[in-house]
């Protein structure tokens, strides 16, 4: 988490470890966990990292790099949702009614992206959790040991999440080993996902049984996730883009605090998304275009479907050998 950037000696001292982790600790992947992990993350991006990149810290890393991406896409996404309704005083009062049109669906499209683009990738990894026990975007927290800035830094650690499948090459198996829950038999978690694939009970070492399969899971729902995932949000932004919406936008409001006016916005935004979803899927105009509403979103659902089935479809699964291909009665052979 965030913590005090506190200045000694003309410099910076960085500290980001205000949860009190002591090692790499794996999270429970919960709402309120990715929720945390969110804003944290995005915080640090504005505040710490941006401090340490500009002060030259020999601790600024490439993760820290890349979480501060979130920045400019946030501020090009509100430039984009902005960009026609700062104009509008500027405009004819007709001519402003028309740009504030196409600015409200343009935001409109924007957020529905980020929304669908985001929610969607969980239509993969929910149901391959569901079947096979594998989530693959378990999160863990992880310590990280910083160089002192100055002589008076002792103990300096940062927090960095991570998701124990983010590598392929090198997942972290580790965390998946029980000793931290107390119980006996560490491979539990590989004994558990072995029995959930089929591949059988009381393995010797079902850790090294199961772990390619996982890999391969891991690999073909990624591949999943970066497909269906685009097709998801192209549909969000189709779905901003209809007409009923228009209704909605004319009574918008989140003054909670005028309470009959905030609570006609939230039934006209129901009514508004129930009429847009029928929209989309009927169509308008004719031929192919009356449907592209239907194959946008057919498309997206299969592209969900043939993912998790991909995924928990296994490319080399083991036969079982019969004795009579061990022993062949017409070879000789010597007893032991």
């Amino acid at each position: 988490m965030i913590s005090s950037i506190n200045s000694i000696n003309n410099s910076v001292k960085f500290s980001a470890n205000e949860e009190g982790y002591t090692h790499d600790t794996l999270l429970k992947n919960t709402p309120a966990t990715r929720l945390r992990i969110g804003a944290d993350k995005l915080i640090n991006a504005l505040t710490v990292y941006p401090a340490k990149g500009l002060k030259g810290s020999k601790n600024a890393n490439f993760y820290e790099f890349l979480t501060m991406g979130t920045v400019p896409y946030l501020v090009g996404s509100g430039t984009l949702m902005a960009v026609f309704n700062l104009a509008n005083k500027y405009y004819s009062p007709f001519a402003r009614t028309k740009a504030s049109a196409v600015g409200n669906r343009l935001a409109l499209g924007v957020l529905f992206y980020g929304i669908m683009k985001s929610v969607s990738k969980s239509f993969i990894s929910k149901p391959i959790k569901m079947m096979t026990g594998i989530d693959i975007e378990q999160p863990y927290a992880k310590v990280v040991y910083e160089l002192p800035d100055n002589i008076n830094d002792t103990d300096i650690t940062s927090i960095e999440h991570h998701k124990v499948f983010e590598s392929v090459e090198f997942p972290r198996w580790d965390l998946h080993y029980t000793d931290q829950y107390g119980e006996k038999n560490r491979n539990s978690y590989y004994d558990n996902i072995a029995k959930r694939l089929g591949m059988g009970k009381n393995l010797k070492d079902s850790d090294q049984e199961v772990k390619p399969r996982i890999k391969e899971i891991v690999i073909k729902a990624s591949v999943a996730k970066s497909i269906s995932s685009y097709l998801w949000a192209a549909t969000g932004v189709a779905f901003a883009f209809q007409k009923p919406w228009e209704k909605y936008l004319r009574t918008m409001t989140f003054k909670f605090w005028k309470k009959r006016e905030f609570l006609k916005s939230l039934e006209t935004f129901k009514d508004s998304f129930a009429e847009s979803a029928v929209k989309l899927y009927k169509g308008e105009g004719k031929k192919i275009s009356r449907h592209a509403g239907k194959v946008l979103i057919g498309a997206a659902l299969l592209s969900s479907i043939a993912g998790v089935m991909n995924a928990v479809h296994s490319s080399h699964k083991p036969e079982k050998a019969k004795m009579s291909d061990v022993i062949k009665k017409d070879k000789e052979y010597i007893k032991a």
